[in-house]
């Protein structure tokens, strides 16, 4: 009698155990899936971050080359306009009248001093462009080396994906294939 209850108790256990088994094994794989989903979004948010500073670093490229065509034409006005006036004041030293050649000498003077105030305001400017070029060049080398990184590892997380989905379906004997997120060829 013990041992046929002993046998029975053994039984209810085994029996008890197997979908216990079961349950745990599709937890497993349904977390896996979930696991493998995150890894996917991931990488799909790391790749759209990698676009966004390429498009950054392209429109401070641009800007910079704008910036610098305008300086360059600020600086030829401003040669051009600092050569005729001092054309003209370097006439009126010359002039018999004291007091006009004085008063041409101190314009002259003056006029130099707002040339050089001038030229080193352009100056900086093309500074700031300089940096703004290597910034954006920086970036887009960044984001085109993050980009693919990015697409590789979003390769091999939507294949790890696929395959964890497929194991989960075989173990649920689900036909229906869930369609998985982000299939995206770039």
């Amino acid at each position: 009698m013990l041992v046929m209850l002993a046998l029975l108790l053994l039984t209810t256990v085994l029996v008890k155990a197997q979908p216990d088994k079961k349950a745990a094994e599709l937890k497993k794989l349904e977390t896996n899936v979930d696991m493998a989903k995150a890894r996917v979004t991931l990488n799909e948010r790391k790749l759209e971050v990698s676009d966004s500073l390429i498009n950054v670093g392209t429109q401070q490229v641009d800007e910079s080359k704008n910036e610098t065509k305008a300086i360059e034409a600020d600086r030829k006005k401003l040669d051009k306009d600092n050569a005729a006036r001092q054309k003209s004041l370097s006439k009126l030293t010359t002039s018999k009248d004291k007091d006009e050649a004085v008063q041409a000498r101190a314009d002259l003077k003056a006029l130099n001093l707002q040339y050089s105030a001038d030229s080193k305001a352009l100056s900086l400017r093309s500074k700031d462009a300089t940096k703004k070029m290597s910034t954006g060049n920086a970036n887009l080398t960044k984001g085109k080396a993050n980009k693919k990184s990015a697409h590789d590892a979003l390769k091999m997380a939507q294949s790890a994906l696929d395959a964890a989905q497929a194991k989960y379906d075989a173990a649920t004997g689900s036909d229906e294939k869930t369609p998985s997120k982000g299939k995206k060829k770039k």
